[in-house]
């Protein structure tokens, strides 16, 4: 079984968009996550002081 350096080193440029975009998409999902759970604690948040009974 022969290696064949050239066809190897013209498939890099090829794996390195498809590396960088996992790494972006992984990003998005987890900036959406973070958002959310910061949407969702301030919304949580509202809505206990609102539920509390004032004096």
């Amino acid at each position: 079984m022969e290696i064949n350096v050239e066809l190897f080193l013209q498939t890099l440029p090829i794996m390195l968009k498809g590396m960088v975009g996992i790494f972006a998409v992984t990003g998005v999902i987890i900036l959406g996550i973070y958002l959310l759970n910061k949407l969702s604690a301030v919304s949580l948040k509202k809505k206990k002081d609102d539920t509390e009974p004032k004096e």
